[in-house]
């Protein structure tokens, strides 16, 4: 049976305020549909070494995050061009950015439900 999903404006409410009840800090920077949109984690410390997360279909049928794009210090500014790319391509799409050391244990480790 599958399980009733979170209104993404609520789990990105969540997730901002779990984040910054841990001392880290977290922002909303793009607003999607507010009950069905898709929901991209980008998750970095001090800024720097950020990843792009997003739950992506399993055979099993669930949806778990995955780490869809690493920021690559070699190629500056590429990161934040796929972020953009990506705030284009999907008008649903909520983006919110999470600062703090081992931000992955706020949406679950990589390969299980967030």
């Amino acid at each position: 049976m599958d399980e009733a999903r979170l209104p993404a404006h609520l789990e990105v409410s969540g997730l901002v305020r779990q984040v910054q009840a841990a001392g880290g800090f977290a922002m909303v920077l793009s607003k999607g549909e507010r009950d069905a949109g898709t929901i991209m984690v980008v998750t970095c410390e001090k800024g720097r070494n950020s990843r792009a997360w997003e739950r992506m279909p399993q055979a099993d049928g669930s949806r778990d995050w995955t780490c869809i794009r690493s920021e690559d210090p070699d190629i500056p500014g590429a990161f934040a061009e796929f972020v953009d790319r990506r705030r284009t391509q999907d008008s649903d799409l909520w983006i919110v950015e999470l600062d703090i050391a081992d931000a992955e244990r706020f949406i679950g480790s990589p390969g299980t439900k967030g």
